[in-house]
């Protein structure tokens, strides 16, 4: 008989509940081809009641629990949060000591790192919160584009929705393709998604200081973004040298203007696919790049997947979803 693989979940005040759940359901549901239950699935805490921030969760095994687990999955916490209790986090280096599995959903990834367990590894968060991730713990390699960085013992996801594939990916990693499958369509969710987190980043154009001399600028490139803008036209409008038009713009929003115009076009072309049924080419004029080959190379290094595909996931009609009947 197989050997049943033990999941702990440890939940800490503020736990979120979707990324408490997500585990649960994922390991809780896995069956293996003759039926039989390959995971049991243990929340486990410092005490017997935890808090969220809509109501209170008992909690029926202690922090022991992760001595005996084979995967221990550390759910995200809400802003609320607090420092991770001392004794979490102890637990938690003992069980990677132990050569443990490890395991974070969405901002479970801050705890994994307060408790040394990230450093000098690749990791991911939710794309909001990276830079901070990036920032608190610098010797983290914060991945922000991705929905879930494999290290082999240790792992982390992106947001919540992140959390369900990285499961996935660990169920495959136990039990195979067939098995993963399985519990991916009890989830009525692919096995692997096209694209990474980048598709769902939201590219707000850094602020400029209110009066500066860039803001007739970058409304008057916002409103032309289909013609075909060079760096010293922009610097014209702004009435100064390519040179110095560069290097006021890079102190001001932190990047090139050509950079920034990319990314400009990039969020009026989301916008088209998301609102409009015009096609490729159309939009690749309208969003200035130039050809729709352009647009799908440019598109893709920005966002992570191609136009067509994204579309797929951000556009429905009125009242819709994609697959309504």
């Amino acid at each position: 008989m197989a050997i049943v693989h033990t999941v702990a979940i440890l939940a800490l005040d503020h736990v979120v509940p979707f990324d408490l759940a997500t585990p649960i359901e994922v390991f809780g549901r896995t069956r293996l081809p003759d039926g039989r239950s390959p995971y049991r699935v243990r929340v486990c805490g410092p005490g017997p009641e935890v808090e969220t921030d809509a109501f209170a969760l008992r909690v029926p095994y202690g922090l022991d629990v992760l001595a005996e687990a084979d995967t221990v999955v550390v759910p995200g916490r809400s802003e609320r949060a607090g420092p991770p209790p001392p004794e979490a986090l102890e637990a938690l280096r003992d069980a990677a000591s132990r050569g443990t599995r490890l395991a974070s959903i969405c901002v479970g990834a801050f705890t994994l790192a307060a408790a040394g367990l990230l450093d000098g590894l690749r990791a991911t968060t939710h794309w909001a919160a990276a830079p901070l991730l990036a920032r608190r713990f610098p010797l983290v390699d914060v991945r922000p584009d991705v929905l879930y960085v494999d290290n082999g013992q240790v792992l982390t996801s992106a947001g919540a929705a992140a959390g369900l594939d990285l499961c996935l990916h660990m169920i495959r990693r136990d039990h195979g393709s067939a098995v993963a499958a399985d519990a991916a369509r009890l989830s009525v969710m692919p096995l692997e998604r096209e694209g990474g987190q980048a598709q769902f980043i939201v590219h707000e154009h850094p602020p400029v200081p209110s009066g500066s001399v860039l803001e007739p600028v970058l409304a008057w490139i916002e409103d032309n973004l289909g013609h075909d803008l060079t760096l010293r036209e922009m610097a014209a409008r702004g009435g100064m040298s390519e040179r110095t038009f560069s290097r006021r713009f890079r102190q001001q929003t932190g990047t090139t203007p050509l950079q920034w115009l990319l990314r400009a076009r990039v969020r009026r072309a989301q916008y088209l696919l998301e609102n409009t049924d015009h096609g490729i080419e159309r939009i690749a004029t309208q969003a200035g790049f130039g050809s729709p080959t352009a647009f799908r190379e440019r598109f893709k290094r920005v966002v992570g997947t191609t136009p067509q595909a994204y579309r797929s996931s951000f556009h429905s009609s009125p009242g819709e979803s994609p697959a309504a009947t």
